[in-house]
């Protein structure tokens, strides 16, 4: 079993920039305010020669029950329950204060093993908060900074103090390498569409914070899952507003770190809100994730609510087909993520465009199809000189990437650009993902200069 070690502490303690550096990237949002980090994360730590899993935790509130901070420190309860130890940080700077003494409370009861880590602990400052520390009465506590790395060598020492030699090194038959590649999986949309709420019912339990509450998710959060077997890493992600909208550095970051999940995401769920109506920026955020490449499916939540389906249904389909003729028959699945009506229908659907996606079709059925749309509607003749199609060749999958070669390709105009890609969809089955087309000047490059084919 993998070690599980949760970083817990007060808002703004600098736990996420602990996490950052004990994965070795900027996974987590950091910034001077208090609270950014809300739902749980957790990546592939390293120190030294210690693998372990991390959890990155919101910040402990003593709140009223039922709250969004009450929600949050709920979470990263579970954290501290499911890690084989805790990082207790406090702020050195601040000393220590009744919310962390109440929480040291909330540990002793746990009775999981702790480290006490005093950050901030740089200068004159910080070295009161680190005696300060001593109070709680949990073991040293090590004077350390997240921001410079200070205190990492003692850091590591006191983990393999505290968690037995043998559990660092075993290995369960889960945890061996399968080859198996996880499919990477993202879930955007517009605030409050209900896209943490739909992960919680793929993966069969609260895994995220949700609630009624606009903008609760602020970091894309990766949450590991398998479906029928086969491993998928769910990225859930901010809400993406327009824009114009999106003034704050703290929701500007938000959605970056959204854009970079559906970036490096193979297929991409859009989520709308059924309850209303569809919006340009719905569009909007379809429009990018096929101009990155990405397979996309388009989940409808909040189905149960909606009156006149049919009518829904049939303004959503025109207005894709229309608006987004890049992603045209990408498939659309309406569902409740709230009452997990039709959500057994979206993986389906993501593994039928995944296979899309990386769809390779042999070079000889392309040449093929080549001279017969050039015969059924020829290329057009500028100047009296009907522009030639050579050849064609699919360099690349992920998405569909296509390369014909003719003398003559600038003169190519966009019009018959839209019908090769358009019949290409339609003979090869290429529904729902971005047909990348590219034309280049000379011949067939696998022939001699006599024009015969290479063997």
């Amino acid at each position: 079993m993998t070690v599980t070690v949760a970083i817990i502490g007060r808002p703004n303690v600098g736990k996420s920039t602990l996490f950052n550096r004990l994965v070795g990237k900027r996974l987590a949002l950091v910034d001077d305010r208090p609270g950014v980090t809300r739902d749980r994360r957790e990546g592939e730590g390293r120190l030294g020669g210690l693998r372990f899993r991390v959890l990155d935790t919101a910040g402990l509130e003593d709140a009223e029950e039922g709250s969004l901070p009450a929600r949050m420190t709920a979470m990263s309860e579970e954290a501290i329950d499911e890690a084989d130890v805790t990082l207790f940080m406090i702020d050195a700077r601040t000393g220590l204060t009744p919310e962390d003494e109440h929480f040291a409370r909330l540990l002793r009861r746990k009775g999981k093993p702790v480290i006490i880590l005093a950050n901030k602990a740089e200068g004159r400052e910080g070295e009161a908060g680190v005696l300060e520390a001593w109070s709680l009465g949990m073991g040293d506590p090590i004077a350390f900074s997240a921001a410079h790395g200070v205190g990492l060598d003692d850091l590591h020492d006191k983990l393999l103090e505290v968690v037995p030699e043998e559990k660092w090194h075993e290995r369960d038959e889960d945890d061996e390498d399968t080859g198996e590649k996880p499919l990477r999986l993202a879930i955007v949309g517009r605030p409050n569409a209900g896209k943490s709420t739909l992960i919680n019912r793929l993966v069969g339990k609260e895994r995220l914070l949700t609630g009624p509450e606009a903008g609760i998710t602020r970091d894309a959060i990766a949450v590991d899952w398998e479906w029928q077997g086969r491993p998928v890493k769910l990225w859930d992600t901010a809400g993406m507003r327009k824009k114009a909208k999106v003034k704050e550095k703290l929701e500007k970051l938000s959605v970056a770190d959204g854009l970079r999940a559906a970036k490096f995401a193979e297929v991409v769920v859009l989520l709308l809100d059924a309850t209303e109506p569809l919006k340009k920026q719905d569009l909007v955020i379809a429009d990018l994730i096929a101009k990155e490449g990405r397979a996309l499916v388009i989940a409808v939540n909040k189905w149960d609510l909606v009156k006149d389906r049919a009518g829904y249904r049939k303004e959503l389909e025109r207005a894709v087909d229309r608006l987004l003729p890049q992603i045209i028959g990408a498939p659309v699945v309406m569902l409740s993520a709230k009452t997990g009506r039709n959500v057994d229908r979206l993986m389906p659907e993501v593994l039928g465009v995944y296979e899309v996606w990386n769809r390779r079709i042999p070079t000889a059925k392309l040449n093929q199809w080549l001279r017969e749309v050039t015969d059924r509607h020829p290329p057009p003749a500028p100047g009296g000189r009907r522009i030639k199609l050579r050849y064609i060749t699919q360099p690349n999958a992920r998405p569909p990437t296509f390369v014909i070669f003719s003398p003559r390709a600038e003169e190519l105009p966009d019009d018959y650009r839209r019908y090769l890609v358009k019949s290409l969809r339609e003979s090869f089955d290429l529904w729902g993902v971005p047909i990348r087309l590219k034309l280049k000047s000379g011949e067939n490059p696998y022939a001699d200069d006599k024009g015969r084919k290479r063997r």
